[in-house]
């Protein structure tokens, strides 16, 4: 039923990182009420049904090129206003025989130019008090029908094609569903609509003509850039279907990946579940009906427990966001990624290492810790060295003390921002923690117990003044992975080794356990801008107790 990801020949197709629990269901037959409530609707997924409105009147009367706009306009009546989406001018108010007249003229001349002699003649409409109306049809192509209200429960008023609920029907499978509205959807030409999800399910049924909608997850969000939850236009991407500006949207380059297209023609019936951003290609003279009604995901969210679902699912995607951060960087080192290489001048620099362990006279030559080490480990042993000596030379040279990280992080919301902007750059950022990554655990270890050993006061600086957020994350996080590999006799011998290196123990514990708790915060702001489009301004102070 689906091929691969394949869009050429603008099939269906199903994007390689899409979670295989989440594609569209496909039903052949429509399942039972209970069957739909039971094992459909609680997956929160999508679900394509066959044929299902094949047997509607509206399926076998309203189609355009059978005749459909006669019968729709003679059933509504002549003196019956809609509105209607124009290009131009966005919502206006026409008469729907106005409307139906339009898609007839479309439909006698499909390809022509709305501005060409040809096309203002065939569009043309007998003078009348709507002429004005008429005129703004002919001048516009994509002039649709959206949202119009066949049954709306909150405001019956906006019910303006009541009459049409006659020849469709309510799927037997969503019998009972509490419906809030019921609408219709018709356009003229070709249409795309923008990507957006709804605080509804959603049964979207084609009775004439033919649907593309592409879907993503809500877990799909960072990719889709969604507009500022408090904006009017929140359940939007940001993202342009037809122009996406990669440069400014990064992570857009991905959504394809993480979505599914399906073809629904008419009879066809697809379940779009709350929350689910979805995009729209329909093409000429399409008409579908759709039903919204209200989930059980938000009534069974008690009021009064807002606060806490509120911080428990921030905490969850922050979690999320974090392990995916480190896990990706992880895979990315331990397919080869060279980082902190020694410049030419440098080569052979961890054997010099060794060499100045063993011309010193602080040590037992032949029970050197260097000479233990493995020759990777000795090299990244190299590269941090390096980088703590080559910092230092720089603030001597300057004459200055260079902030830590962490005093750059909290004096200033520019700086926040800026080292949050690009939340994928933030181990790029961090050449101490590019190095750690790749080493196992007990590599780990040897290296920084050689490093107690032998040069102490850079493994002090190293951890003081040069560690970043991210770099303390993925080292406590090594400490975690070094203690469920060693006995507490090993685990006691280690620590007491490395903290000795420290003038004031508590300093380097406080270093380790702020750094990680900016990276948290890090990690939280990304998620506010991939999840809910918001990016936090202001002075940041990270202090406990306020």
């Amino acid at each position: 039923m689906r091929a691969e990801d394949d869009d050429a020949g603008g099939g269906e197709f199903v994007g390689a990182r899409l979670d295989a629990g989440l594609r569209a269901a496909r039903f052949a037959s429509p399942p039972s009420a209970d069957e739909f409530a039971a094992a459909v609707e609680p997956r929160n997924a999508p679900a394509v049904f066959r044929g299902v409105v094949k047997d509607w009147t509206a399926s076998s009367r309203w189609d355009p090129r059978r005749g459909g706009l006669d019968y729709l306009r003679e059933k509504v009546g002549p003196d019956v206003d809609v509105e209607a989406m124009m290009s131009s001018t966005g919502h206006v108010l026409v008469p729907f025989s106005k409307f139906m007249n339009s898609c007839k003229s479309y439909l006698r001349c499909p390809n022509a130019s709305s501005d060409s002699p040809k096309a203002q003649e065939i569009l043309k409409e007998p003078a009348s008090s709507e002429e004005g109306c008429s005129s703004s049809l002919e001048s516009c192509d994509q002039v649709y029908l959206a949202q119009v209200s066949i049954l709306n429960t909150e405001n019956k008023e906006r019910c303006s094609l009541e009459v049409l609920k006659e020849d469709i029907q309510e799927p037997t499978f969503l019998r009972g569903k509490p419906f809030s509205s019921i609408n219709i959807w018709m356009n003229r030409a070709h249409l795309r609509s923008s990507t957006h999800y709804d605080p509804h399910h959603n049964l979207l049924c084609v009775v004439a003509g033919c649907k593309k909608v592409t879907l993503w997850p809500p877990s799909s969000s960072p990719y889709l850039y969604p507009m500022p939850v408090y904006g009017e236009a929140s359940n939007h991407s940001s993202v342009s279907i037809e122009e996406p500006d990669y440069s400014r949207y990064t992570r857009a380059r991905y959504m394809k990946e993480y979505s599914e297209r399906v073809i629904l023609n008419c009879g066809d019936a697809l379940f779009i579940p709350e929350g689910w951003y979805h995009q729209v290609d329909s093409d000429d003279l399409t008409i579908a009906i759709n039903f919204w009604w209200k989930s059980r995901i938000m009534n069974e969210m008690l009021e009064h427990m807002d606060a806490y679902y509120l911080r428990r699912i921030l905490s969850r995607l922050v979690d999320k966001e974090m392990n995916k951060m480190v896990q990706e960087n992880s895979v990315s080192c331990s397919k080869g990624t060279t980082v902190c290489q020694p410049t030419d001048e440098e080569s052979g620099g961890p054997e010099q290492l060794k060499q100045k362990q063993v011309n010193s006279d602080s040590s037992d030559k032949k029970d050197s810790p260097l000479q233990t080490l493995e020759p990777s480990t000795l090299q990244a042993l190299y590269e941090l060295i390096s980088l703590v000596h080559n910092s230092a030379e720089m603030v001597s040279q300057n004459e200055i003390t260079e902030p830590t990280s962490q005093d750059a992080y909290c004096k200033q919301s520019n700086g926040s921002k800026k080292i949050a902007a690009d939340d994928s750059s933030l181990l790029e950022k961090d050449p101490i923690a590019k190095i750690i990554l790749p080493l196992k655990p007990l590599e780990l270890q040897s290296m920084l117990l050689a490093m107690a050993r032998t040069f102490p006061r850079t493994l002090e600086a190293l951890v003081l003044n040069m560690l970043g957020p991210i770099g303390a994350e993925i080292l406590t996080r090594k400490f975690d992975e070094m203690d469920q590999q060693a006995t507490k006799e090993q685990q006691s011998e280690f620590y007491k080794t490395f903290y000795s290196v420290f003038d004031d123990q508590y300093a380097a514990m406080d270093a380790l356990l702020n750094g990680k708790e900016m990276f948290s915060f890090q990690v939280f702001q990304s998620v506010l801008r991939q999840y809910i489009g918001v990016t936090l301004a202001g002075l940041v102070v990270l202090t406990k107790g306020q």
